[in-house]
């Protein structure tokens, strides 16, 4: 019997040592993937020479002009921000426009680096940080949820229904009651985080007809980003912040973007306020909830975001294209959405623009890049204004085609 509890804690010792082998491997993985990231977007950096080649390719001087008006335009009529246009790397047009708090006036007005709430575009960074774990060996696409979260009250659910908006879970800021939020304000820990929400999902249960089956349909909900950031906290045994700081913003450098629930001093540098008219809205009950949202950049940082994109520094090709294969296919229609990316289908049904939009609070946004064109145009706003989504002008100028774009681009407001 001795020799027997010996024999099977040393095969128990060997599992965990094995496991955590593994574990160090990915993690090594993970951060080779980083450094290899860092050195890629420093070779995406034009030189001169190759900067003034494309300038006459792309008769960029004609460009620069007819968008600066377009921009200007979009700014007299109220646009209150920031607009960034570049094709094949080089940048045809920054500018922007207003106050980043209007009870300070021309004391405080938006900058280059001004810092905006990305509302639903935050997603975009939540499907690649997934897919980071997914090519390090960490996530399956097939996982579900209870896997890393056994009481979670919704089964079958995987990561690619996540990823993909087909999970049918209901949206968490109207799944519970208004108790919960009773309940829950204490004066020192007055906001949910993610961990809260996760542990509502677990103890109360929203009703059950509120949830449709996964993989039915594709249904928008920003409880599935949600789902994915707490999942990306479990795998990666640190917070979302410092997951995706590290294996996303550092490498790429882009120092001027942080979470909402950043505490580094540095983040309230140029940090906006979000408005509706002239009136501020105040912080959200939901604001510390991350991964749907919750991502503040720039205009600069989001261009890096562009160029890493589209210049293989994320991941290996065959993992990111994964986030552009159209995933709503319940009906034929230009509009769809992949891993984190909406998209519009040419005739063959491959993704001719990319793109995320966002509303939140006052802020909106827009992310919009042709693989075809080479070009993104990039828009965020404090102050809720369509203009923000009318990319029409500007690809008119880009590629001589016309195209607009609603604020959800399928008849709902998303966050």
């Amino acid at each position: 019997m001795h020799v027997l509890n010996v024999w099977i804690t040393f095969i128990s010792i060997t599992l965990i040592c094995s496991s955590c082998n593994s574990d160090t491997a990915q993690d090594k993985q993970l951060n080779r993937s980083a450094t290899a990231m860092r050195n890629c977007a420093k070779e995406l950096e034009l030189s001169p020479q190759e900067e003034a080649r494309i300038r006459d390719d792309i008769k960029a001087e004609q460009k620069e002009q007819r968008i600066r008006e377009i921009a200007r335009a979009k700014f007299r009529a109220g646009m209150n921000g920031s607009i960034l246009v570049a094709q094949k790397g080089v940048v045809l047009y920054k500018g922007w426009n207003g106050l980043g708090h209007f009870e300070k006036g021309n004391r405080d007005t938006i900058v280059e680096d001004s810092k905006f709430q990305l509302a639903s575009l935050s997603k975009t960074f939540t499907a690649v940080a997934t897919l980071k774990l997914v090519e390090a060996g960490k996530l399956s696409f097939e996982d579900t949820i209870q896997k890393f979260y056994p009481d979670f009250p919704y089964h079958n659910i995987t990561i690619h229904d996540l990823l993909s908006h087909r999970s049918g879970l209901p949206n968490y800021a109207y799944a519970f009651d208004d108790s919960m939020k009773i309940n829950f304000y204490k004066r020192d820990k007055p906001y949910p985080t993610n961990a809260t929400i996760m542990h509502w999902f677990a103890t109360v249960k929203p009703t059950p007809k509120r949830y449709n089956i996964p993989g039915r349909t594709f249904s928008y909900s920003n409880t599935n980003y949600m789902v994915l950031a707490s999942i990306i906290e479990r795998v990666a045994n640190q917070p979302f912040e410092t997951f995706v700081r590290k294996n996303i913003f550092e490498p790429l450098g882009m120092h001027n973007t942080y979470l909402a629930t950043s505490k580094n001093d540095s983040f309230n540098l140029h940090k906006t306020a979000g408005y509706q008219g002239n009136r501020r809205i105040p912080k959200d009950y939901y604001d510390d909830v991350l991964g749907d949202k919750g991502v503040y950049s720039t205009i600069g940082d989001l261009f890096k975001w562009y160029m890493a994109l589209n210049g293989d520094c994320l991941l290996r090709k065959q993992t990111l294209a994964e986030a552009f294969i159209p995933r709503s296919f319940e009906k034929k229609s230009l509009k769809n959405y992949g891993y984190g990316f909406r998209m519009r289908l040419d005739n063959n049904e491959q993704p001719e623009y990319i793109y995320h939009t966002g509303w939140w609070k006052g802020y909106n946004t827009m992310f919009w890049f042709s693989p075809r064109h080479q070009y993104v145009i990039i828009m965020l706003s404090n102050r809720l204004n369509r203009l923000v989504y009318d990319v029409q002008g500007i690809a008119n100028v880009l590629e001589s085609t016309n195209r607009d774009i609603g604020p959800d681009d399928d008849g709902e407001v998303d966050i």
